[in-house]
């Protein structure tokens, strides 16, 4: 019960500071809708919310993971900041469908299903994202772009 009070007080303690940067970054008046600072302060409010039921309704008796889950969210977390590095450079699509179909591996360890979900996902996010919010962003890397 002590362990949820107080991994819910940290991680409450990081999303009010990563609102408090998205307040900071400035933005022209020609930023996308849901853009460079809109996106984090919604982000890091719906975190700092979820982590009030941890302080408010702890676990009883939580448990926490063993090894193999240990390794598996490491790897996750991995991916991710590797992906958030790689978009830039990299486009949306590939970094997207690689990260996904990683992610979706180690859920369900199926290869097919996998890449599947991945190329699925790296497409669907991109029309919606691009299409539907009208966001920039770029499908391929610059140079493959002209």
């Amino acid at each position: 019960m002590a362990s949820d009070r107080i991994f819910g007080l940290v991680i409450f303690g990081v999303a009010l500071a990563y609102v408090a940067s998205a307040l900071q970054i400035q933005t022209s008046f020609l930023s996308d809708p849901v853009g460079s600072k809109v996106f984090p302060i919604i982000i890091g409010s719906i975190a700092a919310l979820a982590t009030l039921v941890l302080l408010i309704k702890p676990d009883e008796d939580p448990e926490w993971p063993h090894g193999a889950t240990w390794l598996h969210l490491g790897i996750a977390v991995a991916v991710l900041v590797a992906y958030a590095y790689s978009l830039k450079p990299l486009g949306f699509l590939i970094p997207t469908a690689i990260a996904s179909g990683v992610i979706s591996y180690q859920i369900s360890p199926r290869l097919q299903t996998a890449v599947l979900t991945g190329a699925g996902l790296s497409v669907g996010l991109f029309a919606i994202f691009k299409y539907a919010l009208g966001l920039g962003l770029m499908a391929l890397p610059r140079a493959m772009m002209g």
